[in-house]
Formats: C-alpha cells, structure tokens, sequence
C-alpha cells in the first residue's frame, strides 16, 4: 500500500489570487517604504572598515568589551560574540581619523584597550609582569588574545555593493532567458514577477528590522533566488504537462490541478529545508544569523509566490493550450487525440 504523508488536495489557489494579490502588494509597498526611508544596514563588507576577532580565556559579557573600547577612543564599535561566550567580534567603521591608520596599527590600538583593564587588576594584586601586560600584551596574552584582523577600504565596499546589485539583476536576466526558452515568454514573466516579490520582501525584513547586510546576506539572497525559481519551474512544468494533456479543461482549473499535483512536494522540500535553516539560525551563532534569517524568510515567500504569485501572473497574462503545445514539424503527423 503505497503511504502518502500529505494527502491530495483539491484547493482552489487561483479563486484567492485576488485576495493574495492585495495582501502581497501591501507587503511590498511596506518593503519598500521601508527601503526609503531607513534604508539598509549594511555592514564592513559593504561599507569599509575594520574587522578584529579576540578570544578570552574565560567567557565575557558583551557590555563590558564595549566599556572597554569606549574608555579606549572606540565606542563606535560594534561588538558581539563568535562562536563562543569567549569568542568576541569587534568592528570598527570608517571614520576620517581612521582612513589612514593602517589595520595592523588599528588592531594594537584597540587590543590595547581590551588589555588595559587586565593589566590594572594583575597591578592591584600585585602580579609579576603586571607592567609588561599594560604595556605589550606578554603575560597570559593578558587574557586576551588577537585571532585575525581584516580590513575593507571604503572603495572596496562601495564596489561590493555594486557588483552586488549588478549579480542580482543579471541572475533576474539570465532567469527570464532561460525560461523564455525552456517554456514560453509569459511564463518567463511570471517566474520573474515572483522572485523580484521575493527579493524585495526578503531585503525588506532586513529594512525594518535593522538587521546587518553582509557578503553572507547577499550569498542568501542569491540562494532564495535559486531555491524559489526551481519550486517555481516545477509547478510550470506540471502546468505545461496538463494543458497538453487535459484539452477541454478551463486554464484556471488546469493551473488548480497542476498546483495541487505538486503541492506535497513544494511543502515537503521547503519543511525539510526549513530545519536545516532553523538549526544555522538557533545553533550557528551570530556570524550566520543573517544568512540564516535570510534563507528562512526567503524560503517562506518563496514557496508562496510559486503558489500565489507566479501562476496568477501567468494567468493574468492570458496564457492558453495552443501557447504550450510542440511545434509540429513539416510533414509529420498532427496528434488528433482529443
């Protein structure tokens, strides 16, 4: 007996594409009111600036790192943890009496002042080598050790940010080329629809909560682009597959079906993701919590534009049986069943 963990359905999609048009476009338009209005927070990679990674012996509150910098010049840092409770990032945006310090330079100047609160305590006790520790660093690495520095000059972010730009809107070309070919123009106009509505709404979470926009950000907004196109060209597939097969059937029924057919799988392969995803976002620390969040609200959308988005526009643009059939070649013989 042949098990199925989702059963087949019969929702009728297409009678609420109305209803999912409004709600679809009142997101967008919060998205990119948002976008106008604050922008996005883009981080080092795409802004400039200087990146230094520390560790500690013993596990360190986040606040007082920061206590530390700012009593040291540096309270425009941003600190947060790696990895680890011990693990701490520390980065330090562009400013103009920075633009010349060289990151090695940098980097001393800041670890002498994550350093400089150690070496007060080991005095206090009266520890050996207390002045060497305020000084360079050399007992214990006072507690505190430097484990990489990186540095992204403001020139070099500025062209990130461009060629990132530049790589989405070639994938969006690429991807309605590649569909013109493999099904037919309206259908290509479709996919395209459905995935700018998934990238805007994506870098629209990250507008208005303020979250960091990183090279890993934009990795996963690819990835969203790639993952909700391949949903999308497997319910197009199916939709193709029944207009050729089911000749008298209305569009919007056939388009039902063909959503319907291919419901499970779409649910079952976006479910399955989404715990791969969940366990970046809640196991995989602060490093990957963009790329993680990204993912998980790119997927979501994702599988509902391949539903609400890319079939409707489809159907809004009058797609019929003659549009999809095979091109019959000179002299071969016409299919006449019904």
């Amino acid at each position: 007996m042949k098990f199925q963990l989702i059963k087949d359905t019969s929702i009728d999609f297409l009678g609420k594409r109305r209803v999912a048009m409004v709600i679809s476009l009142i997101v967008i338009a919060v998205s990119i009111g948002s976008l106008v209005a604050r922008g996005l927070n883009f981080g080092i990679d795409f802004t400039g600036g200087t990146l230094v990674e520390v560790g500690y012996e013993q596990a360190v509150e986040v606040q007082s790192v920061r206590a530390d910098l700012a009593e040291g010049g540096f309270g425009d840092a941003i600190v947060q943890h790696f990895g680890t409770s011990r693990d701490v990032l520390i980065r330090l945006p562009v400013t103009a009496a920075r633009e010349e310090i060289k990151a090695a330079e940098l980097s001393n100047a800041v670890m002498q002042a994550l350093r400089a609160p150690v070496g007060e305590i080991l005095a206090e006790q009266g520890g050996e080598g207390s002045q060497q520790c305020s000084r360079d660093g050399a007992v214990q690495d006072c507690v505190v050790q430097m484990r990489r520095v990186e540095f992204v000059g403001p020139q070099v972010g500025d062209e990130l940010k461009e060629q990132g730009g530049l790589a989405m809107l070639y994938a969006l070309i690429g991807i309605l080329i590649y569909v013109t070919f493999r099904f037919e123009w309206r259908f290509a106009v479709g996919s395209v629809v459905a995935l700018v509505h998934d990238v805007l709404i994506t870098v629209g979470v990250f507008s208005l909560l303020q979250l960091d926009v990183s090279l890993a950000v934009l990795a996963a907004v690819l990835a969203v682009i790639g993952y909700s196109l391949n949903d999308t060209i497997v319910v197009f597939d199916r939709i193709r597959e029944n207009f050729r097969k089911l000749r008298k059937a209305e569009p919007v029924s056939i388009m039902n079906q063909s959503i319907n057919e291919t419901l499970p799988r779409t649910l079952l392969t976006s479910i399955t993701t989404l715990f791969v995803v969940l366990a970046l976002l809640f196991l995989g620390g602060e490093v990957i919590r963009g790329f993680a969040i990204a993912l998980l609200v790119g997927i979501l959308v994702g599988t509902y534009s391949s539903i609400f988005v890319a079939s409707p526009t489809v159907l809004a643009l009058g797609v019929s049986r003659d549009d999809l059939m095979p091109v019959v070649k000179e002299g071969a013989e016409v299919d006449s069943q019904p």
